[in-house]
Protein backbone atom coordinates (compact mmCIF):
# COMPACT_ATOMS: atom_id res chain seq x y z
CA UNK A 1 0.00 0.00 0.00
CA UNK A 2 2.81 2.53 0.63
CA UNK A 3 4.45 1.87 -2.43
CA UNK A 4 1.42 2.59 -3.96
CA UNK A 5 1.07 5.71 -2.50
CA UNK A 6 4.09 6.94 -3.63
CA UNK A 7 4.65 6.36 -7.04
CA UNK A 8 1.06 7.48 -7.65
CA UNK A 9 2.44 11.23 -7.27
CA UNK A 10 4.71 10.56 -8.92
CA UNK A 11 2.98 9.63 -12.19
CA UNK A 12 0.67 12.18 -11.61
CA UNK A 13 3.76 14.83 -11.74
CA UNK A 14 4.93 13.24 -14.70
CA UNK A 15 1.29 14.09 -16.89
CA UNK A 16 1.65 17.37 -15.76
CA UNK A 17 5.48 17.95 -16.55
CA UNK A 18 4.64 16.28 -20.06
CA UNK A 19 1.84 18.30 -20.72
CA UNK A 20 3.24 21.15 -19.88
CA UNK A 21 5.71 20.57 -22.77
CA UNK A 22 3.12 19.51 -24.95
CA UNK A 23 1.65 23.36 -24.94
CA UNK A 24 2.42 24.90 -27.88
CA UNK A 25 2.56 28.90 -27.63
CA UNK A 26 1.98 29.86 -31.25
CA UNK A 27 -0.95 31.70 -31.58
CA UNK A 28 -2.64 33.29 -34.38
CA UNK A 29 -3.65 37.25 -34.25
CA UNK A 30 -6.69 37.38 -36.76
CA UNK A 31 -9.14 34.85 -37.99
CA UNK A 32 -9.67 36.93 -41.27
CA UNK A 33 -7.06 38.66 -43.55
CA UNK A 34 -8.34 42.26 -44.90
CA UNK A 35 -8.36 43.03 -48.48
CA UNK A 36 -5.69 44.31 -50.37
CA UNK A 37 -5.32 47.64 -51.09
CA UNK A 38 -6.21 47.03 -54.58
CA UNK A 39 -6.87 43.95 -56.29
CA UNK A 40 -3.90 41.74 -57.79
CA UNK A 41 -5.36 41.61 -61.37
CA UNK A 42 -3.74 45.71 -61.71
CA UNK A 43 -0.66 44.17 -62.03
CA UNK A 44 0.39 42.51 -65.32
CA UNK A 45 3.78 40.69 -64.30
CA UNK A 46 4.19 38.52 -60.45
CA UNK A 47 7.02 37.37 -58.93
CA UNK A 48 7.35 35.09 -56.23
CA UNK A 49 10.38 35.44 -53.97
CA UNK A 50 11.72 32.60 -51.38
CA UNK A 51 10.58 31.74 -48.41
CA UNK A 52 12.63 34.45 -45.87
CA UNK A 53 12.94 32.93 -42.20
CA UNK A 54 12.74 34.86 -38.74
CA UNK A 55 16.03 34.55 -36.62
CA UNK A 56 14.18 31.61 -34.26
CA UNK A 57 13.28 29.96 -37.15
CA UNK A 58 16.31 30.06 -39.14
CA UNK A 59 18.33 28.74 -35.98
CA UNK A 60 16.80 25.76 -35.79
CA UNK A 61 17.23 22.57 -37.35
CA UNK A 62 14.03 21.14 -37.76
CA UNK A 63 12.33 24.39 -38.55
CA UNK A 64 14.19 24.68 -41.84
CA UNK A 65 13.60 21.11 -43.04
CA UNK A 66 9.77 21.96 -42.25
CA UNK A 67 10.96 25.51 -44.13
CA UNK A 68 12.15 23.38 -47.25
CA UNK A 69 9.11 21.15 -47.60
CA UNK A 70 6.45 24.43 -47.51
CA UNK A 71 8.88 25.96 -49.91
CA UNK A 72 8.24 23.01 -52.25
CA UNK A 73 4.49 23.16 -51.47
CA UNK A 74 4.72 26.57 -51.78
CA UNK A 75 6.46 26.67 -55.03
CA UNK A 76 3.73 24.24 -56.76
CA UNK A 77 0.50 25.95 -55.56
CA UNK A 78 1.69 29.71 -56.45
CA UNK A 79 3.25 28.71 -59.31
CA UNK A 80 -0.10 27.45 -61.11
CA UNK A 81 -2.03 30.75 -59.75
CA UNK A 82 0.39 33.36 -61.48
CA UNK A 83 2.06 31.24 -64.38
CA UNK A 84 -1.60 31.42 -66.34
CA UNK A 85 -1.18 35.51 -64.99
CA UNK A 86 2.53 35.81 -66.00
CA UNK A 87 1.88 33.63 -69.72
CA UNK A 88 -1.72 36.21 -70.15
CA UNK A 89 0.71 39.33 -69.89
CA UNK A 90 3.64 38.59 -71.83
CA UNK A 91 3.35 41.48 -74.31
CA UNK A 92 2.83 43.79 -72.05
CA UNK A 93 4.84 47.00 -72.75
CA UNK A 94 5.61 48.23 -69.61
CA UNK A 95 4.63 45.53 -66.88
CA UNK A 96 3.07 46.37 -63.14
CA UNK A 97 5.16 43.55 -61.09
CA UNK A 98 3.56 42.55 -57.95
CA UNK A 99 6.12 41.08 -55.80
CA UNK A 100 5.45 38.20 -53.66
CA UNK A 101 7.34 37.55 -50.21
CA UNK A 102 6.65 34.99 -47.92
CA UNK A 103 7.98 34.84 -44.39
CA UNK A 104 7.55 32.13 -41.50
CA UNK A 105 7.13 34.05 -38.32
CA UNK A 106 6.67 30.75 -35.94
CA UNK A 107 7.47 27.58 -36.24
CA UNK A 108 7.17 24.53 -34.43
CA UNK A 109 7.27 21.21 -36.64
CA UNK A 110 7.84 17.76 -35.15
CA UNK A 111 8.93 14.61 -37.26
CA UNK A 112 7.79 11.41 -37.86
CA UNK A 113 10.85 9.92 -35.82
CA UNK A 114 9.73 12.47 -32.73
CA UNK A 115 6.00 11.57 -32.67
CA UNK A 116 7.07 7.71 -32.99
CA UNK A 117 9.03 8.22 -30.05
CA UNK A 118 7.50 11.01 -27.72
CA UNK A 119 3.45 10.79 -29.14
CA UNK A 120 1.43 13.24 -28.12
CA UNK A 121 3.45 14.54 -24.97
CA UNK A 122 6.12 16.01 -27.89
CA UNK A 123 3.04 18.60 -28.06
CA UNK A 124 0.93 20.30 -31.32
CA UNK A 125 2.90 21.66 -34.23
CA UNK A 126 1.89 25.23 -35.68
CA UNK A 127 3.10 27.63 -37.99
CA UNK A 128 2.41 31.45 -38.72
CA UNK A 129 3.64 32.88 -41.97
CA UNK A 130 3.20 36.69 -43.35
CA UNK A 131 2.99 37.08 -47.05
CA UNK A 132 3.11 40.59 -48.34
CA UNK A 133 2.04 41.91 -51.67
CA UNK A 134 4.37 44.72 -52.61
CA UNK A 135 4.10 47.03 -55.74
CA UNK A 136 7.81 46.13 -57.44
CA UNK A 137 8.42 49.92 -59.01
CA UNK A 138 7.45 51.81 -55.17
CA UNK A 139 7.56 49.02 -52.46
CA UNK A 140 4.16 49.51 -51.61
CA UNK A 141 2.62 47.39 -49.39
CA UNK A 142 -0.77 45.91 -51.36
CA UNK A 143 -1.63 43.62 -48.73
CA UNK A 144 0.57 41.70 -45.98
CA UNK A 145 -1.89 38.69 -44.49
CA UNK A 146 -1.26 36.27 -42.29
CA UNK A 147 -1.55 32.71 -42.06
CA UNK A 148 -1.68 30.05 -39.64
CA UNK A 149 -1.96 25.57 -39.39
CA UNK A 150 -1.48 23.61 -36.59
CA UNK A 151 -1.37 19.71 -36.03
CA UNK A 152 -2.90 18.67 -32.76
CA UNK A 153 -1.12 16.37 -30.49
CA UNK A 154 -2.93 13.53 -30.19
CA UNK A 155 -3.61 13.79 -34.07
CA UNK A 156 0.02 13.58 -34.77
CA UNK A 157 1.19 10.84 -32.41
CA UNK A 158 -1.99 8.99 -33.62
CA UNK A 159 -0.97 9.26 -37.65
CA UNK A 160 2.66 9.07 -36.30
CA UNK A 161 3.68 12.46 -37.93
CA UNK A 162 1.38 12.22 -41.13
CA UNK A 163 -0.75 15.16 -39.80
CA UNK A 164 2.28 17.26 -39.04
CA UNK A 165 3.40 16.84 -42.28
CA UNK A 166 0.17 18.29 -43.92
CA UNK A 167 0.38 21.36 -42.08
CA UNK A 168 2.95 22.10 -44.36
CA UNK A 169 0.78 21.71 -47.00
CA UNK A 170 -2.35 23.50 -45.91
CA UNK A 171 -0.14 27.08 -44.91
CA UNK A 172 0.97 26.89 -48.82
CA UNK A 173 -2.69 25.81 -49.98
CA UNK A 174 -3.78 29.09 -47.72
CA UNK A 175 -1.51 30.92 -49.43
CA UNK A 176 -2.37 30.24 -53.26
CA UNK A 177 -5.86 30.30 -51.99
CA UNK A 178 -5.63 33.95 -50.93
CA UNK A 179 -3.58 34.89 -53.89
CA UNK A 180 -6.08 33.87 -56.51
CA UNK A 181 -9.22 34.73 -54.85
CA UNK A 182 -7.82 38.27 -54.68
CA UNK A 183 -6.87 38.63 -58.45
CA UNK A 184 -10.45 39.99 -59.58
CA UNK A 185 -11.25 41.86 -57.01
CA UNK A 186 -9.80 42.98 -53.32
CA UNK A 187 -12.04 40.66 -50.53
CA UNK A 188 -9.20 39.23 -48.52
CA UNK A 189 -9.71 36.24 -47.10
CA UNK A 190 -9.12 33.76 -44.01
CA UNK A 191 -6.38 33.49 -42.08
CA UNK A 192 -6.49 30.07 -41.18
CA UNK A 193 -7.68 30.05 -37.16
CA UNK A 194 -10.44 30.06 -35.64
CA UNK A 195 -11.32 32.68 -32.80
CA UNK A 196 -10.41 30.56 -29.61
CA UNK A 197 -6.98 30.88 -30.82
CA UNK A 198 -6.25 34.30 -31.56
CA UNK A 199 -4.31 36.43 -29.00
Amino acid sequence: MVTIGLKVPVVVALVVVLGGCATTHINPTAVTNPPPAERFASFSRFEVKRIQLSPAVSSDESSREAARIIQGHLDARLNAVVGNWNEASRKAARPRVLAIEPRIEQLKFLSAGTRFWAGAFSGSSAVIMKVRYVDAATGKIIAQPEFYQHAAAMGGAWSVGATDQDMLKRIADLIGEYTARNYSKAVGGPTGATQELVR
